[in-house]
């Protein structure tokens, strides 16, 4: 594993999210409201990566449940082969061009070369 060390070019602001693939949005969003009490903040439909987001806000980060719209979208291929749970880990950068760059010169490997749009607009890579 590479370790970021002082003067790389990368800025990781914080923890955006945690993304957790479900079957079902209302199971997975009845865990979270029922049990953990927390309240699902805005949900969305991103078309492009065939899913339906959830977000439930903690502190200055998020969870988000993704329940597939499509059996041959990422999420529901993940389900397929894994199951339901951990799908990914969202790291908010200062600067997504700058750290894709960086990360490609230190060789990780990067399903996303150049940003794609993701849940609310945003800017998103998967590596």
């Amino acid at each position: 594993m590479y370790m970021l060390k002082k003067g790389d070019r990368m800025k990781i602001l914080k923890i955006d999210h945690l993304g957790i693939a479900v079957n079902s949005m209302e199971e997975g969003s009845r865990f979270w409201t029922d049990i953990i009490g927390i309240g699902c903040v805005k949900t969305e439909t991103v078309e492009e990566q065939k899913v339906t987001t959830a977000l439930f806000p903690v502190g200055e980060s998020e969870v988000e449940l993704l329940e597939y719209t499509a059996a041959d979208g990422p999420v529901a291929k993940l389900i397929e082969k894994k199951g339901t749970g951990f799908q990914h880990i969202a790291l908010r950068v200062a600067d997504i061009d700058a750290a894709l760059e960086e990360l490609k010169e230190k060789n990780v490997q990067l399903i996303d070369q150049t940003p794609r749009i993701g849940a609310g607009g945003a800017r998103i890579a998967f590596l």
